[in-house]
């Protein structure tokens, strides 16, 4: 279940608990009249059931409290209550198939904004990509892929497509547009750095990679792959399951791509370069379908379950 503290002005306090008093999947309601100070107004407490959060908060966002007050959300982790066993089993659906729109906006906002930490991570992800590229090394590649923070950005633009959020879209364009090439440029100094020191050489480039050739070499599998890791990638995100992040990560070869990308331009290899571009272009576009397609899904499929509770006749499942 999920914990929500509100301050509420106290002339909309009657309203916000007749609100969550009929909110199916609600429990533990209690009103500390005039214990807010900044802003002033009373503090309501309440439980929620993960899958009617999102109605709750939507509700609540419609009375003006996110203007004249304040709603903070929290996970519990642990409640020993019949009546939130009550809740939640009334509450419709179940609570891992659930999509909080609000806490995704949110958790894509703060990933997808450009700054100096993004682009670290980006950039070193691509140097590692870079050494993994030079040496054939399929596990430095793997590394470069987790150590990437690019599926925030792609979240971001999904996620703004489908809610309307057209800033959250913009924001998260620029995070990539501007990244992507940015994290090339410094790999294509990276490794002007190891050629002088000779770490790296244009042999090294030229010499067959059998484990890591597929960076460059895109074809139909690399849509799907795409296409299946965006799925998986927006499923962890909806369902706070954060931990299947990691795998997305490893499945799809953007930052390597991009660093190839950087290495056969400083050696004049315009093949690979444009194969890695398109390998490039090719995961970035199949994640961003994937992910409007599945949260499309989610959205639907909670209309349905809202519709189905709010029918005449209709009951909990």
């Amino acid at each position: 279940m999920l914990h929500l503290r509100m301050i509420v002005p106290e002339a909309d306090t009657d309203r916000v608990v007749s609100l969550v008093e009929r909110t199916v999947g609600t429990a533990h309601v209690a009103v500390l009249a005039g214990a807010a100070r900044n802003p002033r107004g009373d503090v309501v407490l309440c439980d929620v059931a993960r899958e009617s959060a999102d109605e709750l908060l939507h509700g609540l966002r419609g009375l003006g409290i996110a203007d004249t007050g304040a709603i903070t959300v929290e996970q519990i982790d642990l409640t020993l209550s019949r009546r939130a066993d009550k809740a939640e089993q009334e509450a419709p659906g179940e609570g891992a198939d659930a999509v909080l729109w609000e806490s995704l906006t949110e958790a894509t906002h703060e990933e997808s904004t450009l700054t100096v930490t993004y682009l670290a991570f980006l950039s070193v992800a691509t140097m590692l990509a870079a050494c993994g590229v030079m040496l054939d090394s399929a596990i430095l590649i793997v590394g470069a892929m987790v150590v990437g923070p690019e599926f925030g950005p792609l979240a971001g633009v999904c996620t703004g497509l489908v809610r309307g959020r057209l800033a959250l879209a913009r924001r998260s364009l620029v995070a990539l547009l501007v990244g992507f090439p940015l994290a090339m440029v410094l790999t294509g100094g990276f490794n002007y750095l190891m050629d002088v020191l000779g770490v790296f050489s244009e042999a090294d480039f030229t010499a067959p990679h059998p484990s890591t050739e597929f960076i460059w070499q895109p074809d139909l599998s690399s849509l799907v792959v795409a296409l299946l890791a965006g799925v998986a990638g927006i499923l962890s995100l909806t369902s706070a399951k954060s931990g299947a992040l990691v795998g997305v990560a490893i499945s799809v070869t953007t930052v390597p791509a991009a660093a190839n990308a950087a290495l056969a331009l400083s050696y004049g290899d315009y093949r690979e370069l444009w194969g890695s571009s398109a390998q490039l272009g090719v995961n970035l576009a199949g994640i961003v379908i994937a992910g409007v397609l599945t949260l499309l899904a989610q959205k639907g499929f909670w209309a349905v379950q809202r519709r189905r509770r709010t029918e005449p006749g209709s009951f909990a499942v």
